[in-house]
């Protein structure tokens, strides 16, 4: 995966078309993952570089409009002073850097929507479904990733910790690999969750679901993701 640095805006050489080679090559390797329907780190890591050029954009123009002001002319009507900013030494550079942050703010955007489809689709395709009865406690149990051409389901455990800031209640997810079974007529996902109950004595009546992906999607960029998503919305809705 091409990767593009938090600080790439500022450092190094700062000219517009080889900032712009930069960011299109990065661009286009995120597009070709996006293709591939590999979402994530890609779709994440978008979304932070937008939020910071949209930051460091803010920044600029504060300090440009800090910078000292001069007397342009006089107001005969009301006799009050007209100013200007006194341009820096180094206005060149400001330029540049602002042309460039313009630029890639646009193509930020346009990756996002691009990403944030391909996500809403592929959510929209994959299932989540309780197994068994569902118990009162939600927070804590197992997922299994069911993907029906394979004869094989990945488990894993989950946690889900709700914790506050000063503005509201954000949940997190931590999940954890368990085992890979294979599924068959006697052993069905309630057998598997009976005996996982009888492995793992810490959780005697584990909330369980199955996450059903409709076809073949990269399992760390993309499925994990998804259902680490399909959980949280589940179980908080449930709430």
């Amino acid at each position: 995966m091409k990767t593009l640095e938090k600080d790439w805006l500022t450092t190094g050489l700062i000219d517009y078309e080889y900032k712009k080679y930069v960011l299109l090559a990065y661009l286009q390797s995120v597009k070709n993952n996006f293709e591939l329907k590999k979402l994530y780190p890609d779709l994440s890591d978008l979304e932070h570089h937008y939020e910071y050029s949209l930051y460091f954009k803010s920044g600029l123009k504060q300090m440009m409009d800090n910078f000292p002001k001069r007397i342009s002319g006089v107001n005969t009507e009301d006799l009050s002073f007209n100013y200007e900013l006194a341009q820096p030494t180094d206005a060149g550079y400001f330029n540049e850097i602002e042309s460039i942050t313009e630029f890639a703010l646009n193509r930020f955007r346009y990756g996002i929507k691009l990403g944030r489809d391909i996500a809403r689709e592929v959510e929209h395709q994959v299932t989540i479904s309780p197994i068994g009865i569902e118990p009162l406690y939600k927070n804590e149990g197992y997922f299994f990733l069911y993907e029906p051409w394979l004869n094989e389901t990945r488990i894993y455990q989950f946690n889900l910790t709700i914790f506050e800031d000063k503005h509201e209640k954000l949940r997190g997810l931590k999940i954890f690999y368990v085992d890979t079974v294979k599924r068959s007529m006697v052993n069905t996902f309630e057998n598997i969750k009976l005996d996982l109950i009888k492995r793992f004595k810490h959780l005697p009546n584990p909330a369980t679901y199955m996450i059903e992906a409709p076809c073949a999607l990269p399992l760390e960029e993309t499925l994990l993701p998804i259902a680490k998503k399909k959980i949280v919305s589940f179980v908080s809705s449930a709430a």
